[in-house]
């Protein structure tokens, strides 16, 4: 961790993403993460406009970044999936024990 990081909370990534109907809806990028032995990168997303946080539903996509363009793609393999599923569940968990530890 950099001096700069200490102290300081990080801003929120936030992405628009267009619904069915076209119109873009708020979402935090809450990790950013790449599968081991691959070169595809994952985001998971939550909905910033949320009325219930307790139940917020989390959105995987893989991603390409060029430049300032962000591509997102849906994760319709079901092998894809449970990778990233796998991946995201390790990495809270690392996360919710290393806050345990401090």
């Amino acid at each position: 961790m950099t001096n700069e990081q200490i102290g300081q909370e990080e801003e929120p990534e936030i992405i628009y993403i267009p619904d069915e109907e076209g119109n873009e809806e708020e979402f935090e990028v809450i990790m950013k993460f790449e599968v081991d032995g691959s070169e595809a990168k994952y985001m998971m997303v939550v909905p910033l406009d949320s009325e219930d946080e307790e139940t917020d539903e989390v959105y995987a996509f893989r991603y390409e970044e060029e430049g300032d363009d962000l591509q997102l793609f849906m994760i319709e393999n079901d092998e894809e999936w449970a990778i990233v599923e796998e991946t995201f569940n390790t990495l809270v968990e690392e996360l919710d024990g290393g806050a345990e530890n401090d």
